[in-house]
């Protein structure tokens, strides 16, 4: 698949970069927070010729996104997601990676009726019970000017098994990234957001839902029992990826691809979703 021209959504306070690419059924795909719409650069690629339109967008002050927004937290990123299908005509399935899970839901709950179904990879949807020494030296370790790279080396980490054989040169991406003017104040924002917001609305979804999760990943005490405990609130159904940490769509393509296609084109049989062409960079 052609790398896609990168396009821009306005929203209030500055604007949300994406892709598109194939046509078909609509995908929108959050990433979580430091991170880039290219952690689904496994994934798209194989949506796009099992016959679905992906659009990929970074987060608010997250690689081309702007970084001028007054709110970073679930809520905003879900109205983006909202945004997005409106501006490129939905329904469609959402896909989440962490806090992009959290936008995920809570823009289902919100707009039912753009929401075809979710796929929650290693959500963070809800608020993880953490000690005071815990939370202490995670703002501590954000800090400057430590900050970028106590975040860049705890990526790593997320990787524990079998990063792919890009990791070196996507880590040093997202440091880039990070660099950027505002991007780091933006991301220390970020991470002081609350998932209440998108757990209080997890019991007004009403599509269908895939939580995967990674079987190692470190930022879940228990990450099978926490990914239960999702699928359970969602009435959906739970795959775990034995050995991945918290991005099993690029530590597991082969094992995470097979699953989420199988899953979207279960729903796209029973529910007649529009099938529309890619929107050109730009628009």
């Amino acid at each position: 698949m052609d790398s896609p021209r990168t396009a821009y959504l306005d929203r209030p306070g500055g604007r949300i970069a994406f892709d598109v690419a194939g046509r078909g059924p609509l995908v929108i795909a959050v990433p979580g927070m430091g991170d880039l719409r290219a952690v689904y650069r496994f994934l798209a690629p194989a949506l796009v010729p099992a016959g679905f339109r992906v659009a990929t967008m970074d987060l608010r002050g997250h690689g081309d996104s702007d970084a001028t927004f007054s709110s970073y937290d679930d809520a905003a990123a879900g109205s983006d997601l909202i945004a997005l299908v409106e501006r490129l005509g939905g329904p469609a399935f959402f896909v989440g990676n962490s806090m992009g899970g959290a936008a995920a839901v809570w823009a289902a709950a919100e707009a039912p009726d753009l929401a075809a179904g979710l796929v929650l990879i290693d959500p963070s949807v809800r608020e993880i019970p953490v000690g005071a020494a815990r939370k202490l030296a995670y703002r501590l370790g954000l800090l400057r000017p430590w900050g970028p790279a106590v975040w860049n080396a705890y990526y790593s980490r997320l990787y524990p098994d079998r990063p792919p054989t890009d990791f070196p040169a996507y880590r040093a991406r997202i440091r880039e990234s990070l660099r950027r003017p505002g991007r780091w104040k933006a991301f220390v924002a970020t991470t002081r957001t609350s998932h209440a917001a998108a757990e209080a609305r997890m019991k007004d979804v009403r599509a269908p839902a895939l939580v995967i999760m990674g079987s190692r990943d470190p930022d879940f005490p228990d990450p099978e029992a926490e990914a239960g405990l999702v699928a359970e609130r969602l009435n959906g159904r739970v795959m775990m990826v034995s050995g991945a940490g918290h991005y099993p769509q690029a530590e597991y393509p082969e094992v995470v691809n097979p699953a989420v296609i199988g899953f979207l084109v279960s729903i796209s049989r029973r529910v007649r979703l529009r099938a529309g062409g890619g929107e050109p960079a730009g628009a």
